[in-house]
């Protein structure tokens, strides 16, 4: 944050302050390998002395090498090169596992806390440990993440070591995840309300991508899982798609068209409806409406849809908004991909579909049906017999469907299917970690989620998401005030970016682990008003918030350190950045609707929800937005509420409402039932996959006295000082009805 400009100069200070009195007359850079491994050592060392200054000095010291030694070099590309060596030498010294230590006993700190709830107002300064030790993990876990080409087989080990050092629960037995999970329950609670939310939140973010994968990994998975279920092999890559993908314009609406005809009328130029989405479609698109060349957009990285892989994802890339390049292809043609007129991906259709067309069909035509029998057309017409053929040759099974079967197998034949073999994978690690607090994790990334969202009004019993963004002493001029300001909304979209990124790759990965993982922390989601508070966010001006500009390329790390600092007016921060869009508020947009879609896809008690909440006139505004992706999944949520909207248009909304409450009132218990099966066959999937104390019914019974009086019972010790009186009380001065007792049995 802008807030912690000054602290740079500080980590700078302590390292050169440290570095001369061990280091004489040398710089860092002409150290050997070994020196340097030495100097970190020495660091490591004077991590473990009790006094807390002290560590906190060192601790800065290696925030600054972290950082790449900025000091000593010339160019960004040099600070980044540097940054990058001292990562992975920090990591090869067992500096990340130090600093793990110290962080879970500033996060037990009880005096710290106390403090901080006592204070009326929280700044900087009381998170300042906390804020360097999540740094520099946040630097490491990022720096090792990402792959680069150079990277030696030493740096591929090492990535491979942390991945699962992070994944795998040897941190006081839990994954890294779930420590940072605790941090941000704790936080929402109020019992710690110092903790610097927004450090926290994109470490946890980096880590759950780093420990599960991106999405291209998670389409590598599926492939592989699919081979091994002897599933047909996907039809496309949805990535690829996506990026080949164009933006539309959708329909005017009455308003627009009426300003048209007004114009038309007074002799005015027409304009176009909708001519204030062109700057879009320039800079987002490369102007792909203006030029009938097709081409791989991998220069187009807005739409890809593992841009939620990297802090500085593909949709903040300057390449974006750069002139369009030159009309001759520069790409071999094999990497364009070649779609059949219509839609861009294969349909796909699931036994469901075929069983109820067929128990339609059969109803109209042959007066009864056949149950799940999808083989028997006996007494249906041809074209009946066409449409079931076409349907079948699109039938895909997914993923999830193996697995519900294989659970209700499970469930029907304990005995003869026999103990579930669980592979223990990263995914299964945390959720199993996440399991007995789920319900909290969920409530307190919504809470945050809820203030940082630009829709939301501040109140009083709110939870504080600015305390490590608001200074000691408070701005006292205009341009203070306005760089403040920018730095909060800023602050705030980054929580929103983390937020949205976290949830969407537990959904995927969940659901790929397994559906019924999926599943609990989708309903989980929805009993916390996940939906409305989506629809809430998306209820605001969007093209304001896609293109607002709440940066300042001055201080971004690393130009802040390497060039001169400019002079900052208030014209210049009120002018704002030279991008015309902010891609992280776009990249948040596409993910909540992306977490909107997984949860209420076939589901129609949830879609209903988005009928109540009056979602379809929220997202038809989100529409013009001129950027695929995310327009595809506007879409998609008002594609699954049409059946229910009745006809648009052609009736008056008076009609339309009546048509909604009809549709309501005509079945809400069956939705009702819908939620309570799917609980119920959660419950049944997680009691005996992780409850391994339940009294089952087919737990054995010892039947035998000698053996069941042999058993050894675990007595206290103070248990034959107090043995002869209890025998006195417990036993011999109880009447037993020995008759009544027999006759029980």
């Amino acid at each position: 944050i802008y807030t912690e400009e000054p602290e740079f100069s500080l980590n700078r200070d302590y390292f050169e302050e440290d570095f001369k009195n061990h280091v004489k007359g040398r710089r860092w850079m002409e150290l050997s390998m070994e020196e340097q491994r030495a100097y970190v050592m020495r660091l490591l060392d004077a991590l473990e002395v009790t006094d807390r200054d002290k560590r906190l000095k060192v601790a800065r010291a290696i925030l600054y090498l972290a950082q790449g030694v900025f000091d000593e070099c010339d160019t960004e590309t040099d600070v980044l090169y540097w940054s990058r060596h001292n990562v992975f030498l920090l990591y090869d010294m067992g500096i990340f596992t130090a600093l793990l230590e110290l962080l879970s006993m500033e996060i037990d700190n009880n005096q710290a806390c106390s403090s901080a709830v006592r204070k009326p107002a929280i700044s900087l300064a009381d998170s300042t440990e906390l804020r360097v030790l999540l740094s520099i993990m946040y630097l490491m876990v990022e720096t090792i993440r990402v792959e680069m080409e150079g990277d030696s087989p030493e740096r591929k080990a090492a990535r491979e070591t942390f991945k699962t050092e992070l994944g795998s629960p040897l941190f006081n037995g839990e994954p890294f995840a779930l420590l940072l999970f605790t941090m941000v329950t704790k936080f929402c609670s109020m019992n710690a309300p110092h903790f610097p939310m927004k450090k926290v939140l994109l470490l946890l973010w980096k880590t759950i991508l780093f420990t599960l994968g991106g999405f291209e990994e998670l389409q590598e998975m599926k492939v592989r899982m699919r081979e091994q279920l002897n599933l047909p092999p996907l039809p496309e890559d949805s990535i690829k798609v996506v990026r080949n993908m164009r933006a539309a314009s959708p329909p005017a609406s009455a308003m627009e068209l009426i300003e048209q005809q007004q114009q038309q009328k007074r002799g005015r130029r027409s304009r176009r409806p909708l001519v204030k989405q062109d700057s879009l479609d320039t800079y987002n698109e490369r102007d792909p409406f203006k030029n009938d060349d097709v081409r791989d957009e991998e220069d187009d990285p807005e739409d890809m849809d593992s841009g939620i892989e990297g802090e500085v994802d593909p949709l903040d890339r300057d390449v974006i908004i750069q002139p369009p390049p030159p009309p001759p292809l520069l790409r071999p043609p094999t990497e364009r991909l070649s779609f059949p007129k219509g839609l861009p991906w294969a349909p796909k259709v699931r036994e469901k579909d075929i069983e109820h067309f067929l128990e339609t069909s059969r109803n109209k035509f042959i007066g009864f049906t056949l149950g799940n029998d999808t083989d028997t057309l006996v007494g249906l017409p041809r074209p009946i017999h066409e449409s079931v053929k076409t349907l079948k040759q699109h039938k895909y099974v997914s993923i999830a469907e193996v697995q519900i079967k294989r659970e209700e197998e499970l469930q029907q034949c304990p005995m003869t299917m026999g103990e579930e073999e669980v592979e223990d994978t990263p995914a299964e690690i945390l959720y199993l970690g996440m399991l007995p607090s789920l319900s909290q994790y969920v409530i307190a990334l919504l809470k945050l989620l809820l203030a940082a969202a630009p829709t939301s009004k501040a109140k009083t019993d709110s939870i504080n998401i600015l305390a490590d963004v608001l200074p000691e002493e408070m701005p006292i001029t205009v341009l203070q005030s306005m760089k403040l300001g920018i730095d909060v909304n800023r602050h705030k979209e980054i929580i929103v970016k983390a937020i949205a990124a976290l949830l969407l790759l537990l959904l995927k990965h969940f659901k790929f682990n397994h559906i019924y993982q999926f599943e609990y922390v989708a309903q989980h989601l929805v009993f916390a008003n996940c939906i409305p508070l989506i629809l809430k966010f998306f209820n605001q001006n969007i093209m304001s918030y896609i293109s607002a500009k709440n940066s300042i390329c001055a201080l971004d790390f690393p130009h802040c350190v390497v060039h001169e600092m400019p002079e900052l007016t208030a014209e210049s921060l009120e002018a704002g950045d030279s991008n015309q869009f902010c891609w992280c508020n776009l990249f948040s947009c596409i993910n909540l609707l992306r977490i909107l879609n997984k949860i209420t896809k076939w589901k129609h008690s949830r879609t209903m929800m988005l009928v109540v909440f009056k979602s379809a006139p929220i997202l038809k505004r989100a529409l013009k937005v001129k950027q695929a992706m995310m327009q595809l999944y506007v879409l998609k949520l008002l594609k699954i509420q049409t059946k229910y909207l009745g006809r648009q248009g052609a009736e008056p909304v008076r009609k339309t409402r009546s048509q909604i409450l009809k549709n309501i009132d005509a079945r809400p218990w069956d939705f009702q039932a819908e939620e309570c099966a799917l609980r119920e066959s959660i419950e049944k999937f997680n009691t005996h996959r992780y409850d391994k104390n339940q009294n089952s019914d087919f737990t054995p019974v010892d039947n035998c006295l000698q053996s069941v009086l042999g058993q050894r019972v675990d007595l206290p010790e103070d248990f034959h000082y107090s043995y002869e009186m209890w025998l006195e009380r417990g036993v011999f001065s109880q009447p037993i009805q020995w008759e009544g007792l027999l006759q029980a049995q």
